[in-house]
């Protein structure tokens, strides 16, 4: 993917489309024993196809600046009824150092990324019921850390100042974030410790998406 990020160009993308054809069927197979070892601790996810949870390379760039025609990052998403469902779910980020995503290199994360109003609204009403059940949760996802860049100055309308978890109804996202090292990636056994750390998460995980289900259920 460095080498996609200095030659960023479709002719050049062109010559070495069976270079990328390689990667695609390696990260199909990645994203299908993500699967396997994610729906071991979480069933929601149970019989997702690995196209269900990765990307398409080619960049939509007609609201962007940046008119680079490709990602230099590669993505595996795994969350109940795939990737463009909604619902909470775990993330394996692959991608440069230097890729200021994620805060840049390659990154585990689990939890929701830009919810729908309805369903930010129904997890902010959970805060409100199960406030300290998610800080737990939070707490128990050992070396992960949860993502406050994208957080509101004040509480959001209908939740008054003083409100029990205030710092957590501010929060627009909710995703716990782990950085790893290439090599920790790269090494032997990489699934199992990838798997290992998500199962970590699976609580934060699944108590989002009780708020998620209930929003969704709302809105039939």
């Amino acid at each position: 993917m460095r080498r996609l990020g200095d030659n960023n160009d479709r002719e050049w993308f062109d010559a070495h489309r069976a270079e990328w054809q390689r990667v695609k069927a390696r990260i199909a197979c990645v994203a299908g024993e993500l699967i396997a070892g994610i729906a071991s601790f979480d069933p929601s996810v149970g019989g997702l196809r690995p196209q269900d949870c990765t990307y398409r390379i080619a960049r939509d760039t007609r609201f962007s600046n940046d008119k680079s025609p490709y990602k230099n990052w590669v993505g595996v998403f795994v969350c109940p009824r795939g990737k463009k469902s909604g619902y909470a779910g775990y993330y394996l980020h692959i991608a440069p150092t230097e890729d200021r995503l994620l805060g840049g290199g390659h990154m585990l994360v689990s939890g929701l990324y830009c919810p729908e109003p309805q369903v930010l609204r129904s997890v902010r009403e959970e805060i409100v019921d199960n406030g300290a059940l998610l800080e737990r949760n939070i707490a128990s996802a050992e070396g992960f850390v949860l993502d406050t860049r994208n957080r509101l100055k004040r509480n959001p309308a209908g939740f008054p100042a003083g409100s029990a978890h205030e710092e957590l109804l501010r929060q627009k996202d909710f995703c716990l974030e782990k950085p790893v090292a290439e090599e920790w990636l790269t090494a032997d056994g990489a699934i199992d410790r990838i798997v290992a750390e998500f199962r970590r998460t699976h609580p934060f995980v699944e108590q989002l998406n009780r708020a998620v289900q209930y929003a969704y259920e709302e809105m039939m």
